[in-house]
């Protein structure tokens, strides 16, 4: 089979390897749609950090070049042993996250915190590849939902935005501001809209705030811009109840400690990239809550994100506009993403077409 292999810091190959097969509790799945994002491409530019390239994962065991690809769907190709409730030629999709099921946090649901955690296309072979074995344990059949593939393999990272967005726990007739409209920030969007009223999506890109306003955010805010977010929650009295920090920045950070009002919870859903200030007397004072919020607990949030995403009418092609053939995977979708030129709130990758294609992400 074709598959992108990571060897290193720049060095993605596309090659023939060996067919992937199902082990014992796998479904081996034709790949028909993976996700790259901002975890591929920093890994890519200046990895490895995540990938065991130079040391075996202590819980999936892989050491050595690996296929990348934690985003993904495809059909049932083959079903290994002690695997039942999934037919041949279903679509599904992949939470990609493996939890052992017996640690202290798995028998809270807490899986995503998993002792002995690992992840498909992070810690052992992924899906940029036109055949994929994954655990049965963490997939879920989407063939009665009514989606096409491509919008199918959205659901990983929307359930990255479910699981955000009930750690918030944002409640019907709250408000919420959503600081980054990019990947998850996108999705994150259309979660939170789907459950409050008042949503206030803050980015520096344009293009990207119109989409976000096509997901159901009630004010976007143009970052540097005219106006600021405590100029639009002046304006309409909105008391925010939740900040989601999706940004990941300094700047992101702090603002959202700025913009949190008595009794708020801030969700930092971007993950900083080291130690940050922050008045702690203040955060007590006003009864702040700081959450981190970490992957997805995967029979939680992604059936819930399947559901939203089969509710949309008119589908995602805004989102995620076109799949890339594994050719163009380095140059048309990891360099861009990694170099932040990427126009694409979304890039998909078909492992079997030849040439860039239009999604059908109805």
């Amino acid at each position: 089979m074709r598959a992108a292999v990571f060897y290193g810091r720049g060095d993605v190959r596309v090659e023939e390897v060996p067919d992937a097969k199902a082990g014992s509790g796998d479904l081996l799945l034709r790949v028909s749609a993976v996700g790259i994002c901002g975890t591929d491409a920093h890994e890519f530019d200046s990895g490895p950090h995540m990938f065991p390239i130079d040391h075996p994962h202590p819980v999936s065991g892989h050491i050595g070049p690996m296929i990348p690809g934690h985003e993904l769907t495809g059909v049932v190709e083959d079903v290994g042993a002690d695997v039942e409730g999934f037919e041949l030629g279903a679509l599904v999709v992949s939470g990609a996250g493996i939890s052992c099921g017996k640690c202290f946090w798995c028998r809270r649901a807490m899986t995503n915190l998993c002792r002995h955690y690992s992840t498909v296309g992070l810690n052992r072979n992924g899906a940029l590849a036109q055949y994929v074995a994954v655990p049965a344990s963490t997939c879920v059949d989407a063939s009665r939902l009514g989606i096409t593939a491509d919008t199918a393999a959205l659901a990983q990272p929307m359930s990255i935005a479910v699981h955000a967005m009930r750690r918030g726990r944002l409640a019907p007739g709250e408000s919420a501001v959503i600081l980054g409209a990019g990947g998850i920030g996108a999705f994150l969007t259309y979660a939170v809209a789907d459950r409050c009223g008042s949503v206030v999506v803050s980015d520096l890109d344009g293009e990207r705030l119109r989409i976000a306003s096509a997901l159901g955010a009630t004010h976007v805010v143009q970052a540097g811009g005219d106006r600021s977010v405590e100029d639009v929650l002046a304006a309409h009295d909105i008391v925010p109840s939740v900040i989601y920090e999706v940004s990941g920045s300094a700047a992101g950070f702090q603002q959202a400690l700025s913009l949190a009002p008595r009794g708020a919870r801030l969700v930092m859903v971007g993950l900083q990239p080291g130690s940050r200030e922050i008045d702690a007397r203040g955060v007590s004072l006003r009864e702040v809550e700081l959450i981190g919020t970490n992957a997805h607990v995967c029979g939680l949030d992604l059936p819930e994100a399947l559901r939203l995403l089969a509710s949309r009418e008119g589908g995602w092609t805004d989102v995620a506009p076109v799949a890339l053939s594994l050719d163009e995977l380095v140059e048309e979708g990891l360099r861009p993403l990694a170099e932040r030129r990427s126009t694409r709130i979304k890039t998909l990758i078909d492992p079997w077409a030849s040439e860039t294609r239009k999604t059908s992400a109805a």
